[in-house]
């Protein structure tokens, strides 16, 4: 079986729209950094983009619950462009301070969290249930090739020639992926047909269902914690990258962009990982991978340590979701995975805004090797929560 012409027009507009995305990855903290050299300040740029999930992750999983997948991705695109062409103005005229800063990167951060609740929600009804693997890894790889390798390479040269760059770029790759968008058929981006009227879809339960799923629920606890580990020391990277490894702004992007060979790498074979039910031992591996592997920047400093701590961390955290999302895709009924995705997306990403900000904050206290540290804790806490349990190999059961 093959995935159909539907998914892939559906593919080339997501990653089309994470190539802006990752254009803004890199571009926002080297905007920061221009504006402050307070670690505390710039990671707070980070924790600003992810911090929409806790505030309004759950009302988006309503929304994609609710109405036509088509209208929310389209109308969420078209307000972004125009947050962007705000950002530019303010960069063109000279007025950007780090408070425009902060308020742009969470103004886009909200349209994320509706963007992405409703493209996981699309998956499935673009392929049968017998490719519910191979269509989420090429969905991650698509976000890697965005997020990571060409987004984070673009931005990073973009900026090197003028801060505006990067953001112009954004907001036109954005355009392409709304006029993508309108080539596909209505009817496969409608609402999902047990959940059509606003009594039927209420907030709570996503929340609710979640809770009472055992597996899911540990589900969620273990990615909130490698998120924490994650985003503890990623997010003042770049001053590290800066200071100690002497790179500048387009070293930064290309450094991006060497770590997503590795999450490509690790997205574009995950649906043979977790093949057969493997998802749970998968978990634990790529759970230890993500927290640990940093603490080699301790040992060696220099830039081919950074090479392998973003190749490995990049490669397992594809592996990573593309297991997270093929469980949720088959564990969750198609009338609650808007809701279901939101709150898990709410629960992972709000603590990943909190261990940005711990992260620079521990890293202002204690110093940049400080945030390596605090990752190994986290990923550790992760790696726990599933070793309480055997490691069975075939696909977890609902409690």
């Amino acid at each position: 079986m093959r995935l159909d012409g539907s998914f892939w027009r559906f593919w080339t507009a997501m990653v089309l729209a994470n190539i802006g995305d990752g254009i803004r990855i890199a571009a926002f903290p080297l905007l920061a950094a221009s504006l402050s050299q307070d670690p505390f300040t710039v990671a707070a740029v980070g924790a600003a983009a992810v911090l929409p999930w806790l505030l309004t992750g759950v009302w988006a999983g309503v929304l994609a619950d609710r109405h036509h997948a088509r209208t929310l991705l389209l109308a969420t695109d078209l307000t972004r462009i125009g947050v962007l062409a705000a950002l530019v103005a303010t960069l063109l005229t000279g007025h950007a301070q780090i408070a425009v800063v902060v308020a742009a990167a969470f103004a886009l951060g909200v349209g994320e969290t509706v963007r992405d609740t409703v493209a996981q929600t699309v998956v499935p009804r673009l392929v049968p249930a017998a490719l519910i693997e191979r269509a989420n890894s090429r969905m991650v790889s698509g976000e890697v090739v965005g997020n990571e390798f060409a987004g984070p390479l673009i931005g990073g040269a973009l900026f090197g020639l003028g801060a505006v760059l990067p953001f112009a770029v954004n907001s036109g790759a954005l355009a392409i992926g709304v006029l993508l968008l309108t080539t596909i058929p209505a009817v496969l981006l409608t609402r999902p047909a047990a959940a059509t009227t606003a009594r039927a879809v209420r907030a709570a339960d996503g929340l609710v269902w979640l809770w009472r799923h055992r597996t899911l629920r540990r589900i969620v606890a273990t990615s909130a914690l490698v998120a924490f580990a994650d985003a503890a020391w990623f997010a003042t990277f770049v001053l590290f990258a800066g200071q100690r490894l002497g790179l500048g702004a387009s070293g930064f992007g290309v450094l991006l962009a060497v770590g997503a060979c590795g999450g490509l790498a690790g997205a574009w074979t995950a649906d043979r990982l977790v093949g057969g039910g493997r998802h749970v031992k998968v978990l634990i591996a790529t759970g230890a991978a993500i927290g640990l592997t940093p603490m080699l920047l301790l040992a060696a400093p220099d830039l081919w340590s950074a090479v392998a701590v973003v190749l490995v961390t990049s490669a397992a955290f594809g592996v990573f979701n593309v297991a997270v999302t093929s469980l949720r895709h088959r564990l969750v009924p198609p009338e609650l995975l808007g809701r279901t995705v939101a709150a898990s997306r709410t629960v992972v990403l709000g603590t990943e805004a909190v261990g940005a900000l711990a992260g620079g904050l521990v890293a202002s206290v204690y110093g940049l090797d400080a945030p390596f540290l605090l990752s190994a804790a986290f990923g550790l806490a992760g790696i726990a929560l599933w070793l309480r349990r055997s490691a069975r190999g075939g696909l977890p059961e609902p409690a």
